[in-house]
């Protein structure tokens, strides 16, 4: 059976990675929701215009916007399917990704409830990164120590447990 640990970081891998495939793709085209790509056009002409160094360095709304999409896209597709490392690398960008979204709204001034969202899932791409960052626990092995060929247990293995008295 899978260890509790093992289960949380599938399901949070499951759930965010589809949260961002979801995000990304509405960023990318209108054909899940109009009024959502239409809304995501305008946040991103905003950003734009609050940040003049991104017009200087020849970044558009809608390529900001496109990139923003592609990568989230990405990087769901990433944490939903594929196993090991990379799902980690995706987690650490869209949280990086987050971060930025964040900065955007503080930015530009939204009201809590425009970026409520985004502050729930950074937290949970952190809970989930944390938890798969955690060592596994693994059971203790029961070592002997071998001392002029009589094997003993390990010292602190031979103690007993702190608060408990061995009784003969």
């Amino acid at each position: 059976m899978a260890s509790p640990r093992t289960i949380t970081i599938i399901a949070l891998s499951v759930a965010l990675g589809l949260f961002f495939v979801f995000m990304g793709t509405i960023k990318l085209t209108p054909r899940l929701s109009r009024d959502a790509y239409n809304e995501m056009k305008r946040a991103y002409k905003s950003y734009v215009r609050a940040l003049p160094m991104l017009k200087k360095m020849g970044v558009s709304s809608i390529l900001l916007r496109k990139s923003i999409g592609s990568l989230e896209v990405a990087c769901g597709i990433v944490m939903t399917l594929v196993p090991g490392r990379p799902k980690d690398v995706a987690n650490f960008l869209l949280l990086l990704l987050v971060l930025a979204v964040l900065f955007f709204h503080q930015l530009v001034g939204d009201p809590l409830k425009r970026y409520a969202h985004a502050l729930v899932f950074g937290i949970l791409l952190t809970c989930r990164l944390l938890i798969a960052r955690q060592p596994e626990e693994q059971l203790p092995e029961k070592r002997i120590l071998s001392v002029n060929g009589d094997e003993q247990p390990l010292i602190h293995e031979a103690a007993p447990e702190k608060g408990k008295m061995k009784v003969s």
